[in-house]
């Protein structure tokens, strides 16, 4: 039987509102009231799925999202650090904007000051997901950030560009992965960076 890994982006934080940028797992972002809401809302989209396990980043706000979208549940909870948000660096808390702006004018295998490139985000993905593959439960919330499900939506969909043609990733909407989906997404990623590296 295969296994069902049910990706989902946080729920909405302050730092969203605030169109912030934070790739800081130290750095503690609440989520907003609304963002509560969509936990919770999260928890009636998956109220069906015979979860055993849960997976969340090193960020508070997806341990939080993960308990709030859980109701009650006992599950096991795991951290994987590979899966935690981009690492902006000097940017840190800064308006998106200034991220962005940084974005278009460097390429993938820049790195952010005092961070990384978003390709070696990438990589990290990749194994971050061949990691979740081979975890010994069959049907896991995974609840990390936008562009690790970006990535494995675009990959899984033969995609070559992991930011397209899906880019926005809504918070604490669920995207279902069997096992085979995700260690084709992780080959199809390192495929594309490597590409793109050479």
């Amino acid at each position: 039987m295969d296994k069902i890994f049910v990706l989902a982006r946080h729920a909405e934080t302050m730092l969203n509102l605030e169109q912030r940028v934070n790739g800081d797992p130290a750095v503690e972002v609440k989520l907003s009231p609304a963002g509560e809401d969509q936990a919770r809302a999260l928890a009636a989209k998956i109220v069906g799925l015979p979860l055993d396990a849960c997976v969340t980043t090193r960020f508070g706000r997806t341990r939080r999202t993960a308990e709030l979208a859980l109701d009650g549940r006992k599950l096991p909870f795991v951290t994987e650090p590979l899966l935690d948000d981009i690492d902006v660096g000097d940017l840190e808390g800064e308006p998106i904007a200034e991220y962005r702006a940084w974005k278009r004018a460097h390429t993938r295998a820049d790195r952010f000051p005092g961070g990384e490139s978003l390709d070696e985000a990438a990589r990290r993905y990749a194994q971050a997901f061949l990691n979740l593959a081979a975890v010994p439960h069959d049907c896991v919330l995974v609840v990390c950030h936008e562009i690790p499900i970006r990535y494995a939506v675009n990959a899984t969909r033969g995609s070559g560009d992991l930011d397209g043609p899906v880019h926005a990733i809504e918070n604490a909407e669920p995207y279902c992965f069997d096992d085979a989906a995700l260690r084709l997404s992780a080959k199809r990623i390192v495929e594309l960076t490597d590409a793109a590296d050479s």
